[in-house]
């Protein structure tokens, strides 16, 4: 079997590298049908925080199209009840000035939204919030792409998320956004995270473990801005970071213990399927299970439930990406094998409430 993985990083086929836009195995649905599960306590209602939409037709990759149909294929067997859509860098408008070209993607994902809200797809309603792009280095100036992004949906838009994600390391590759080391700690950017705080917008942030303390800094110049950490900070165990992952965990866990401190900010419980976290379940013959996926999960979610608590931590699929590694059913019969022991409110706080307090859906 050919894999094919990660948005953003070096992967290998046979014995050469090639860098990819996005992934999933080769084979795609196949793949994951080899690894089946009954759905376990599906009534539990959820609230996805953390999925894509896209469309890349002219790729020639497996998956290169998630939209509606795929999504409600993937989430059915579950009581998702909600989602959070978070930006994706596609269906940009080609036809806007530079800085209000992601407005086209929030104005596609509304209509998506839109449709789901008919009915006639199933009973979860996708994108029930919208998370779009805007570049907060441009600072004060950053204010009327908010302004195009609210209109684009009123109702639904509730943020952005701006991509910071950089290493030096060439083997980890940065996302080709901005290429910026630090920009989060420039005056540009907490100026126009400042506009979201006044804005009442959130921000999702994503970026890698090392990176942390530049988004203390901001939580702290910036006290009144709902800040979210995208896929339990970034934690990264490929590359020069393989050899030293007791070391890479420490850091981890100093930056998160650190960063929970800040009551403006809370975490997405997830993200682990991506290759870089340094787990192998994207290159077996078989699909893992969610019993082991879950203890496999279990000392990443501990601790980063042992900082936040339940009411700032949300379990997210990050789907289409960490679809790499395993299917929505089993993900979601982990988390809830893994959070078995905590208290009914606290379960309803991780798979629900959190996130629909968070990205304030109705």
């Amino acid at each position: 079997m050919i894999i094919l993985f990660v948005e953003h990083y070096m992967i290998k086929k046979n014995i050469k590298y090639i860098k990819v836009e996005i992934y999933m195995p080769y084979g795609g649905n196949d793949w994951l049908e080899l690894t089946k599960e009954e759905t376990i306590e599906p009534e539990i209602p959820i609230c996805d925080p953390h999925h894509h939409f896209w469309d890349y037709r002219n790729e020639r990759l497996p998956y290169q199209r998630y939209l509606l149909h795929e999504l409600m294929d993937d989430i059915n067997t579950h009581n998702v009840q909600s989602t959070v859509f978070i930006e994706a860098r596609a269906m940009y408008n080609d036809n806007a000035p530079k800085d209000f070209k992601p407005v086209g993607e929030v104005e596609f994902v509304q209509g998506l939204s839109a449709a789901s809200a008919s009915g006639v797809y199933g009973k979860s309603r996708a994108a029930s919030s919208i998370i779009g792009h805007a570049n907060l280095n441009l600072g004060s100036k950053v204010e009327p792409v908010l302004e195009a992004l609210i209109s684009a949906s009123p109702n639904r838009f509730k943020g952005i998320r701006h991509i910071v994600a950089w290493d030096k390391n060439k083997e980890v590759t940065t996302t080709p956004v901005y290429n910026l080391e630090e920009q989060m700690s420039t005056n540009n950017f907490i100026n126009g995270a400042k506009v979201l705080s006044k804005m009442g917008l959130t921000f999702d942030s994503w970026m890698y473990f090392h990176q942390l303390p530049q988004l203390l800094n901001l939580a702290k110049q910036v006290p009144d801005l709902t800040i979210i950490v995208d896929h339990i900070g970034g934690l990264l165990q490929v590359g020069p970071y393989a050899q030293r992952k007791e070391e890479v965990i420490e850091t981890w866990k100093k930056n998160i213990s650190d960063l929970s401190e800040c009551p403006n900010v809370s975490i997405k419980l997830g993200g682990l399927g991506m290759p870089i976290t340094g787990h192998d379940w994207h290159l077996r013959d078989k699909p893992v299970g969610s019993e082991e996926l879950s203890g496999q999960m279990k000392p990443y979610l501990d601790y980063c439930i042992e900082k936040f608590g339940p009411n700032r931590g949300m379990f997210e699929s990050n789907f289409p990406v960490d679809k790499v590694s395993f299917s929505y059913n089993v993900l979601y019969n982990a988390f809830k094998k893994y959070s078995k022991n905590f208290s009914k409110s606290e379960r309803s706080a991780m798979f629900h409430g959190t996130a629909v307090k968070i990205y304030d859906i109705k």
